[in-house]
């Protein structure tokens, strides 16, 4: 609404976040969750009702510190939620666990090929029909009488009872999407699950207004409206987007987080060679919020990144601690230390490798730099996986760490590299959906290249990684 304060709900893996933006995309709040799992009989569910309690108490505050007129929902797009009624049909599933074994093959066995879906076949719980076609198996009633939504359009049907799909939600990576023919899967209409997706909506759309409950549980304005919202990832893109150096040119944007997702925006459409995407390295096809297909390809970095120097991952780009990094760059690459891929197996360009370090320092900030250069190195395989081109633009978690952005920029000397130095760029994305001329709250800052020749580096370990790849 025009003139009124907007809040987005971003309702990620790793963390839950609330911010409360002001007309002129001015943050006036940020609060965020860190998100647990909660056991269940049959499985490990994702946190529904501990988030819904955390919103409920964040946006009684946000009631008092602005005149809120719209609310936009973003979330991860590995999770979905089966309503009936006015409630949930089952805990939604932690896409972490692992199906048995006798699901899996049976559920591989139905999935749609790539090239109709541009989903790979993933680990766990990452494709959403692979959670569907768990929880039916252990509840056949789930199957009558419930509706499908994604995690974003969970929280917008829960705050305004308006239950909604959407296409940038539905087209990552779920194997119930044809992004091509912009219609349901073949696996989807085969077990009924089309019928059952929430109707399709636009992400910017109104779905209505938050519920009585919802105004009495928090005190904003019976008249906030309630928008579809969208895949986070694609929130991302559609910040990059608001920036002249990226807009509509031929440019990829790798956000950074629990996953680091490059998501590529080719010029014009005869640029775009899906034959050359490898669904066994992690590539996939995205839909953006118009429908436009995005090759894409991730990994688990801030996973990755976490398993190696311990939770505290803003070690890695914290900016008191970027000289020392820094400093020590020169060591690392004298005494070659390195990781090779990968510490999140059966994902990134490298799924079969088994990580381990060769030379691994003592000194704790050879170890960061180590692993920095090691984040750069997986993300440049990432990026010739999609054919990446022109410019790139890193946002998210970790565009702040310099030897990860600046070894980039070495190992990439044909791409203009960017760094988005705000730290909310989904939620500016969410925004821009709302009001597509909101300028960005700050510039883009053109990385520099390391000054060192990182190729023999970049060379010996790709070796070791396409060695251990093969003999796994």
């Amino acid at each position: 609404m025009k003139g009124r304060a907007t809040i987005v709900l971003d309702s990620g893996k790793t963390l839950a976040k609330l911010s409360l933006w002001s007309a002129d995309g001015a943050m006036i709040e940020r609060r965020v969750r860190a998100n647990t799992r909660v056991e269940t009989n049959a499985y490990v569910a994702l946190d529904a009702a501990g988030i819904e309690a955390w919103v409920a108490e964040v946006l009684r505050d946000f009631a008092k510190l602005a005149d809120v007129g719209a609310i936009i929902t973003v979330g991860h797009g590995a999770a979905a939620a089966i309503i009936r009624g006015d409630r949930l049909a089952c805990p939604p599933v932690d896409y972490e666990v692992a199906m048995p074994a006798n699901l899996r093959a049976r559920y591989e066995a139905e999935r749609d090929a790539f090239s109709d879906t541009g989903s790979p076949c993933l680990p766990d719980g990452l494709n959403l029909g692979a959670q569907i076609f768990r929880l039916e198996a252990l509840d056949p009633d789930l199957a009558h009488s419930t509706q499908i939504l994604p995690w974003a359009q969970y929280w917008s049907w829960l705050l305004c009872g308006v239950a909604a799909s959407e296409v940038t939600s539905l087209g990552c990576h779920t194997d119930l999407w044809n992004p091509l023919a912009g219609k349901p899967s073949a696996l989807a209409e085969r077990h009924g699950w089309a019928a059952r997706l929430a109707p399709l909506r636009g992400a910017g759309e109104v779905l209505g207004t938050l519920t009585p409950a919802w105004v009495r549980r928090t005190g904003l304005p019976a008249d906030t409206e309630v928008h579809c919202g969208f895949h986070d990832s694609n929130a991302a893109l559609l910040a990059a987007r608001g920036f002249a150096e990226i807009a509509d040119e031929e440019s990829t944007v790798l956000s950074t987080g629990t996953w680091f997702v490059a998501m590529r925006s080719p010029k014009d459409a005869a640029s775009m060679d899906r034959s050359h995407l490898d669904e066994g390295r992690d590539c996939l096809i995205n839909v953006d919020a118009f429908g436009k297909p995005i090759p894409s390809a991730r990994f688990m970095g801030g996973r990755e990144i976490e398993t190696l120097i311990g939770l505290d991952t803003r070690q890695i780009d914290i900016a008191a601690d970027q000289p020392a990094l820094l400093a020590a760059l020169p060591d690392v690459l004298a005494s070659g230390a390195m990781v090779l891929p990968t510490f999140a197996p059966g994902f990134g360009p490298f799924p079969r490798g088994h990580g381990r370090w060769i030379a691994r320092p003592d000194n704790p900030a050879a170890r960061r730099a180590a692993v920095s250069l090691y984040a750069a190195l997986v993300t440049d395989a990432s990026l010739s996986l999609i054919g990446t081109q022109e410019r790139l633009l890193i946002e998210g978690r970790f565009a702040e760490g310099q030897v990860f952005v600046r070894a980039l920029a070495a190992l990439r000397p044909d791409l203009r590299v960017y760094v988005g130095k705000a730290h909310n760029d989904v939620s500016y994305g969410a925004l821009r959906l709302l009001n597509a001329a909101l300028p960005p709250a700050e510039p883009l800052e053109l990385a520099a290249p390391l000054d060192v020749d990182l190729a023999p580096y970049r060379d010996r370990w790709r070796r070791e990684a396409e060695r251990v790849e093969e003999a796994a």
